[in-house]
């Protein structure tokens, strides 16, 4: 089977990166920008992306231009969209394999390289349109996925994350946190997937924010703004004094999340994409893993080259910390929970001890 085409492409003066996927996904595809950005110092790179994803690319030196589209749009709307795009740029990257960001790259850009799908009698017209191509592999990491763009264009360049950051500083973190990162060490909780099937348990959270508390740290809670995690969160907390944490979730956008996460001592979270934020700000981090294949979307260290197994115990990546309950059978199942929905529970996290992760905590803390 054809792996892929290289594509000779001369120094793009303006380029175009297509990632409409969530905002995990829009945050690992930074280290492809950065690649190309590397070898094309002088190229201008935009990045098109899904309206709610903006932030994982705020202050990214290597971004030129962030261009948001909503996620649910009509016929119509694409292709006016993709018309106003036309041949605006030398070189469209689109580091996806569907139809609707495909279009886009094909109307932005003089040469045109994509990932396709492995089955040909679904990507051979696209194959033919094309200057070059990859062809996805379902098991491999998201960042290396990404990367095998920059290998057909002949980059060669090693993976990272590149964090976005609001350029907060020391004065604007300890405004924000309400106290002095450098006299009270803090631990960031991060409890809130987007989907339920990524939940860890209430008295999980409990134990755990209990621990960072009698250990001296202060406890930041964390969450995105919307009204499902904000509720969410009031179930999660009831119960567990006030005294024992400081919760922010809805206050700082995903940037000035990132410069809060730089001063933190430790971060904890699921499967989410706040977790692969804490990792690429070099914070020690304990991800969470239920149904999710750590192969595929495994948090990537900020100074290490990732690659875990599908199922462990633990698995220490540089200063990730990754978490599975292999005692069930069927982990990583990769299905949308135990009753295969985004509303389902997951009994393997429903089933992760409280203690494992307590002790991950420790490890990283010291």
């Amino acid at each position: 089977m054809t792996t892929g085409r290289t594509a000779a492409i001369r120094a793009p003066r303006r380029a175009l990166l297509v990632t409409l996927r969530f905002l995990g996904d829009a945050l690992l595809s930074t280290g492809l920008i950065h690649a190309l950005k590397q070898r094309w110092p002088d190229c201008s790179i935009d990045v098109l992306t899904f309206a709610g994803t903006e932030g994982a690319f705020e202050g990214n030196p290597d971004v030129a231009r962030v261009i948001a589209v909503p996620e649910h749009a009509s016929t119509v709307q694409t292709l006016r969209q993709a018309a106003s795009l036309a041949r605006r740029y030398d070189l469209a990257a689109v580091a996806q394999t569907g139809t609707r960001p495909f279009l886009f790259g094909l109307a932005a850009g003089r040469r045109r390289v994509a990932l396709v799908t492995p089955q040909l009698g679904k990507s051979w017209w696209k194959r033919l349109l094309l200057d070059g191509y990859a062809v996805v592999d379902d098991r491999g990491a998201r960042v290396l996925e990404n990367q095998r763009i920059a290998t057909l264009l002949g980059i060669e360049a090693a993976p990272v994350v590149v964090p976005p950051s609001a350029g907060w500083g020391v004065r604007q973190v300890t405004a924000a946190l309400g106290f002095d990162p450098a006299a009270a060490p803090f631990a960031i909780v991060h409890p809130s997937p987007r989907w339920r099937y990524k939940q860890w348990t209430r008295d999980g959270w409990h134990a755990l924010v209990r621990h960072l508390a009698a250990r001296g740290l202060r406890v930041v809670v964390t969450g995105g703004p919307g009204d499902a995690e904000r509720t969410y969160l009031d179930g999660l907390l009831a119960g567990l004094p006030d005294a024992l944490y400081v919760r922010v979730d809805g206050r700082w956008s995903l940037a000035q999340t990132a410069d809060v996460l730089r001063h933190a001592r430790l971060f904890v979270g699921p499967d989410t994409a706040t977790t692969h934020l804490a990792a690429a700000c070099a914070t020690p981090t304990v991800a969470l893993f239920g149904p999710t294949d750590p192969r595929i979307w495994g948090p990537w260290p900020a100074r290490e080259a990732a690659g875990y197994a599908r199922v462990a115990l633990h698995q220490r990546r540089g200063n990730v910390l990754l978490l599975q309950n292999p005692e069930l059978d069927c982990v990583p199942c990769q299905l949308e929970g135990c009753d295969r929905h985004r509303g389902s529970h997951s009994e393997c996290l429903d089933r992760l001890p409280a203690a494992r992760v307590i002790e991950a905590a420790g490890t990283l803390l010291g």
